[in-house]
């Protein structure tokens, strides 16, 4: 989410000045993010299968008005959370040189931040139970408070260890404090405390996570409350944090128009549905955010273009997501059935309409480490302020007509953000439409057969009991996009494979042979 001038087709002011950008990446370059990205998605991978573990079993044991008491106070949570300061961690990650002063300056900033944030919470409480008309909310948000003590020591370690593209130690923090919020939720439900399960659980990991990756950056630098030179610093997280602030009102805006009209329940229903369908994208593609950013400010700083790997980071998400949404949508009712029970059933319909669009959300997401790590925080303040529009006005209309008007509201308000989010990054990351459209071509077709195929097999297949339905659509459809990938675009799945075991030709490095303009 950042940037520098850059001419409307996309070439640098500069360019006389910058090497061959077919010349030779940054030595080492391509090992370190093979490495990271095993080491960061091979965490996640173990981490969201203990929490989908621990998930499936607490939402038996909760209920649905549960999720909807905890969804409410997440808005507060949010809508405080875009100032604890974050963006300038990050910017320790795409400066080309820091020193003990700018990591000290960054701490402090953190600290002063957080604190006050945890303050305003705690005297924000009161009036957030009035105006939901809930007095549990109240307890909880001071509770949740703590939460913000414990984010200078995730930011800051984090970074630090980000930019030196070493993910080990931030993978196992991941994992341990997975287990121990898992454990914390389970067991708290287990033993009747409700949505208590549901607050308690992200303290424990998050404190867990916390002394983790201190512990992996150790040394810390000294907190500086000077912040006298600071001004580079300042504009990029300013930059990021306005763009958070935008995109809290971009995604909790639903439950904080929701929540003042629907019951607990019905909230519930659709803040559960909701956080179903963006696993994917709220789970896995953070973590190639997370390695993209510095690896494109690497490649930025060297010059050369971000284009080929570009290409196949958006290659590679629509491949791998697009049929999992797609999958989940057409198997909804299959799906809540076993996975949540039978007292979830209502939330299939809303399932089923999220995750249908979900595939553009997840192509949005991936565009901001092009423009954040070459230096253009205006663009994501630009796309996430046009989110922030057009998604609060498909609530504000949408809510009226319950939880399948937000749904509606999606529809609406996904591909226009996409659009809007294209047109301005493709030209900085070097890239034509016609390229980019080229690259999600293989999981358009391939999403389109399965779903003749799963549709066909719905129509024929006996009242099994949902496990067995579930099994067989999911099989039917996967075999039959694994087929249409391998039949039709076979070189992408060697390229997968390839990357998997990390051999060098995996690397979308610079003066790769793909074609990155329409022409």
């Amino acid at each position: 989410m950042t940037g520098t001038n850059q001419r409307r087709d996309g070439a640098h002011s500069d360019t006389g000045n910058l090497p061959d950008p077919g010349g030779p990446a940054p030595a080492g370059f391509g090992g370190r993010v093979r490495n990271a990205l095993a080491w960061r998605y091979g965490s996640q991978v173990v981490a969201q299968i203990i929490t989908w573990g621990s998930t499936l079993l607490v939402v038996r044991l909760l209920d649905p008005s549960d999720y909807g008491l905890f969804a409410m106070s997440q808005v507060v949570l949010a809508a405080l959370a875009f100032l604890n300061g974050w963006g300038f961690a990050n910017s320790l990650i795409q400066q080309e040189r820091i020193g003990k002063r700018d990591i000290g300056q960054a701490f402090a900033l953190l600290l002063a931040l957080n604190f006050g944030l945890a303050v305003m919470q705690i005297l924000i409480a009161p009036y957030a139970a009035l105006y939901y008309n809930e007095p549990l909310i109240e307890d909880m948000l001071y509770i949740q408070a703590l939460l913000f003590l414990t984010t200078p020591f995730i930011a800051l370690p984090s970074a630090l260890l980000s930019r030196e593209l070493s993910f080990r130690i931030q993978a196992i923090a991941n994992i341990v404090a997975s287990v121990t919020g898992a454990v914390t939720a389970l067991a708290m439900a287990w033993y009747g405390y409700g949505v208590w399960a549901l607050v308690w659980a992200p303290i424990v990991a998050f404190t867990v996570r916390a002394i983790g990756v201190t512990i992996g950056a150790w040394p810390l630098t000294m907190p500086v409350f000077d912040f006298k030179g600071a001004g580079a610093m300042v504009s990029y997280g300013g930059a990021m944090t306005l763009c958070q602030m935008l995109w809290i009102v971009q995604s909790q805006s639903d439950i904080f128009i929701a929540g003042r009209i629907f019951e607990p329940y019905e909230l519930g229903l659709y803040a559960e549905a909701l956080f179903l369908t963006l696993i994917v994208s709220g789970r896995f593609l953070p973590p190639l955010n997370e390695v993209a950013f510095p690896a494109y400010a690497e490649l930025h700083k060297a010059g050369l273009s971000l284009a080929p790997y570009f290409l196949r980071s958006v290659r590679t998400v629509a491949i791998l997501t697009a049929p999992i949404h797609i999958g989940l949508a057409l198997t909804a009712p299959e799906a809540i059935a076993t996975l949540f029970g039978a007292k979830w059933m209502p939330m299939a319909p809303i399932v089923a309409g999220l995750a249908l669009i979900m595939p553009l959300r997840s192509l949005e997401i991936i565009c901001a480490p092009a423009t954040n790590a070459t230096g253009h925080p205006r663009i994501d303040v630009y796309a996430s302020l046009f989110g922030a529009i057009v998604f609060t006005t498909g609530f504000y209309f949408g809510v009226e007509y319950g939880p399948m008007g937000l749904v509606q509201a999606w529809w609406v308000a996904a591909p226009l953000l996409l659009a809007f989010t294209l047109a301005l990054t493709l030209p900085i990351a070097g890239v034509g439409a016609l390229a980019w459209f080229r690259s999600i071509w293989p999981a358009i077709v391939g999403c389109a057969a399965m779903a003749v195929a799963v549709l066909a097999l719905k129509a024929v297949l006996p009242d099994w009991p949902a496990p067995l339905r579930l099994a067989a659509l999911a099989a039917t459809g996967g075999l039959t996009y694994a087929a249409v990938i391998w039949l039709g675009w076979r070189s992408v799945v060697h390229d997968s494979w390839a990357m998997i075991r990390q051999r060098p030709a995996s690397l979308p490095m610079p003066g790769d042979r793909i074609q990155t303009t329409a022409g």
